[in-house]
């Protein structure tokens, strides 16, 4: 029978893919957990403080939960881990370490996300290829080049099933920006509906790569009910959707909210950043390996994302930056 295990429940990922797996696979099966007390952030199903830097108490969790897969979340995101590079680099390599100890250790499945992030300025651009050279020039895109690495070291050496994707920036209004780079695209539309006006911290004319948070969490699932005889790739899959910048996304929320006003005052870290990202990724060998295909395009994530923040139940109080979340 299937036990799922997440880590980093709290994030901008984990609050939806929890909720996600429990209407998936039923009550009782997955088990949320995060640094935070569940208290905060629970919203139903089973749930839990958990610090995955805690080796013991991971591997505790695991076995008495008779976990089957590990979706294992937590980190320090891009912007953030700038601010304290080793205190990213402890949170996210460790976890990331102790994760795949104890699915060795137990037979585990793992899902970890990996990101464009991973890239650096002299990766091509557009797109940037499933296989090239990844050179980041932060913090958090190191250890993500370094998690797939892992990742690929304990699928060799102990043969976990350990599998994953580059995600893109990620568009979600059910948890508050957790201190990424492509923040800006969940911040924008929060101006939108609670003021009606916006600072931007990039230029009008930075392009990005971006996800809709519901096809994210579509692909983590079908990856990782994918067949493994059909995964070349099985860690760190290319994942993409839409393409745009802060003048195109504005103008597009415009359309909606014709009040709506932009400001640019371009933060040089923030900046910098998205600068060494590729633009686009090319995610072919999802499409082929495992019959990735986005379904939500600009003007659908613009309606869903205006929507969702309108009927929410409350407005949520966002935490520090840098906490354990989990996106870009």
């Amino acid at each position: 029978m299937k036990r799922i295990l997440v880590t980093g429940a709290a994030g901008q990922i984990g609050t939806e893919l929890s909720a996600r797996l429990l209407d998936r696979y039923g009550p009782g099966v997955t088990l949320a957990t995060d640094i935070r007390d569940p208290v905060a952030w629970a919203r139903g199903g089973l749930a839990e403080q958990l610090d995955c830097l805690d080796l013991d108490a991971l591997r505790r969790t695991v076995t008495r939960l008779g976990a089957t897969d590990i979706f294992h979340l937590a980190a320090i995101l891009s912007a953030a881990a700038e601010e304290d590079p080793l205190r990213a680099y402890r949170i996210n390599m460790n976890g990331l370490v102790n994760v795949l100890q104890v699915a060795a250790e137990t037979g585990c499945r793992v899902f970890t996300p990996s990101s464009i992030a991973a890239f650096g300025p002299e990766t091509p651009r557009d797109p940037a290829p499933q296989s090239t050279l990844q050179r980041p020039t932060t913090m958090y895109g190191v250890t993500k080049v370094a998690g797939e690495l892992l990742c690929d070291y304990y699928h060799a050496r102990f043969g976990v099933d350990a599998r994953g994707l580059r995600f893109p920036g990620l568009v979600s209004y059910t948890a508050p920006p957790g201190g990424g780079t492509t923040d800006y695209a969940v911040e924008i539309f929060h101006a939108a509906v609670d003021g009606g006006r916006y600072v931007c911290p990039l230029k009008p004319d930075t392009r990005m790569d971006m996800m809709y948070m519901p096809d994210a969490i579509r692909a983590i699932i079908e990856l990782m009910e994918a067949p493994a005889t059909s995964l070349v790739h099985r860690n760190a899959f290319n994942v993409t959707a839409v393409h745009f910048t802060p003048a195109e996304l504005a103008r597009a929320i415009r359309a909606h909210v014709p009040g709506f006003e932009i400001d640019y005052a371009p933060d040089p870290l923030r900046q910098a950043i998205a600068d060494s990202w590729p633009e686009r990724l090319d995610d072919s060998e999802a499409r082929e390996q495992w019959g990735w295909r986005h379904e939500y395009e600009l003007p659908d994530m613009v309606a869903g994302m205006l929507r969702g923040l309108k009927t929410r139940p409350a407005r949520h109080a966002a935490g520090p930056a840098g906490r354990w979340n989990d996106a870009d």
